[in-house]
């Protein structure tokens, strides 16, 4: 029985797709800066989820906005468009901005083997089906016109507040300086009147403006997945706010409630604390590289924790998952031949115990844990094949070729060896640290050693 928690009903439950194939919607990026690695875990998670999906046998229909127009510096509809920011201090029109930071952005998901959705769409694609979605809002009552923009009325919607937001918190007036025309101070945008010099700007039947940042997401699903939708992915932090508002224009839209799972991430935290650029601990993918560290590293240490828990993250526990991934592949390796046969009870107890540990609200620590125990068993090919279908969860690199090793390297490795059976332990330890400096690494084994890459 596949499991998920729902952030709705907050509680665990069994999935069940309305129909044949799995409807998914999940936030994408806001494209005015270097990802880092907080938003990776999101898209990890996402891969999780689509990848756990068709272990399971089910077929996906998913989509990803790129958020390129209309996110503010609050998700709050305050301060100003985050693209305009960028684009102001880059010296560059916000489209050259969209472009470069989208491009980085599907270069790292691609380098962390991220199963991407079926679709991809950047808001300013969109525009059309924004109007029309935001003209229903208005025709159905649910949304009003103000000389700013256009706002839906929470007033009008029953059950707003599902997610957790506590309406009566917001004082009156506390956002008054946005629009003094608003109903009620956690009224949101859906259009925004755009002044001349605005460089993003389209016509609408309220002028010239912009879309609101909630109003996409609830319009690109829309369009790509209709008006059910299974699986809402997202941050923690945008649940209350941000989700909050797609529940409301998407529902009262629609007449019925669209999204039936809405699955958030915590936050992935950095020696203990909360990422910030002013504290210099905000990295990206490209600084784990120039500290020696891969993607996959990333892809492996992002297992090590549950989604729903924050993780921490420090070098060292970096460090300590590149080495058990090592490990991890070099076990997987001494398999590949082995010719103990395992029985059919025993594959299929690890089969059972794999698919329950990701099944529970994907459980990736009791999926390693379950890998690890295989991977204890008498060599044997069977092993092997079981990590391989495992692997379609795990989205591991098995296939790099064994990189040469220079002579000078194998030669330094032997007289560690033999240093090592005479007991001069000094010489072997010296030769060990040197032979680490040119970039490579001696694991020993019971009968030798093998000589590995850095």
């Amino acid at each position: 029985m596949l499991k998920f928690y729902n952030s709705l009903t907050k509680k665990k439950e069994e999935f069940k797709p309305h129909a044949d194939i799995v409807k998914m919607y999940s936030c994408g990026p806001t494209v005015y800066s270097y990802p880092h690695i907080g938003n990776m875990r999101a898209y990890l998670f996402m891969d999780n989820i689509r990848r756990t999906l068709k272990y399971n046998g089910y077929k996906i229909d998913g989509v990803m906005n790129i958020t390129d127009v209309g996110h503010l510096t609050s998700d709050a509809d305050e301060g100003e468009d985050k693209m305009l920011v960028a684009s102001q201090k880059e010296n560059k029109t916000p489209w050259e901005i969209a472009k470069f930071y989208t491009d980085i952005f599907m270069k790292d998901v691609e380098s962390l083997n991220v199963d991407l959705p079926e679709h991809i769409c950047p808001a300013t694609t969109v525009i059309p089906e924004i109007i029309d979605f935001v003209q229903g809002l208005l025709d159905k009552g649910y949304a009003y016109l103000t000389s700013k923009g256009v706002y839906f009325d929470i007033s009008k919607f029953g059950g707003y507040g599902q997610l957790g937001m506590d309406v009566n918190s917001k004082k009156a007036g506390a956002r008054i300086e946005v629009d003094s025309e608003k109903r009620h101070p956690a009224d949101f945008a859906l259009w925004i009147k755009a002044p001349k010099e605005h460089i993003m700007q389209w016509e609408s039947p309220w002028g010239m403006g912009y879309p609101g940042w909630h109003i996409e997401c609830s319009a690109i699903g829309k369009k790509y997945l209709g008006d059910y939708i299974d699986i809402h992915t997202g941050g923690v932090d945008h649940k209350t706010i941000h989700h909050e508002n797609e529940i409301a224009q998407s529902d009262c839209l629609e007449g019925h409630k669209v999204v039936h799972f809405w699955m958030h991430l915590e936050f992935l935290q950095i020696d203990g604390g909360k990422m910030s650029k002013s504290l210099h601990n905000v990295f990206t993918l490209e600084d784990l590289k120039n500290n020696g560290f891969s993607p996959e590293d990333f892809r492996y240490f992002y297992f090590m924790a549950h989604y729903s828990k924050q993780q921490n993250f420090t070098y060292d526990s970096l460090l300590s998952a590149k080495n058990s991934l090592k490990n991890f592949k070099a076990a997987v390796n001494e398999h590949k031949n082995g010719t103990y046969k395992l029985n059919e009870q025993t594959i299929k107890q690890y089969e059972e115990d794999f698919l329950n540990a990701i099944n529970d609200d994907l459980n990736m620590p009791v999926a390693l844990a379950v890998c690890q125990k295989l991977l204890k068993e008498a060599k044997s090919k069977d092993v092997y094949d079981l990590i391989m279908k495992f692997n379609s969860v795990l989205g591991l690199n098995f296939n790099v070729e064994k990189e040469e090793v220079p002579q000078e390297i194998k030669d330094m490795a032997e007289k560690r060896w033999q240093a090592k059976l005479n007991k001069d332990f000094k010489t072997a330890d010296n030769l060990r640290n040197e032979i680490s400096k040119l970039g490579f690494t001696i694991n020993d084994k019971k009968d030798g050693y093998d000589i590995v890459k850095n």
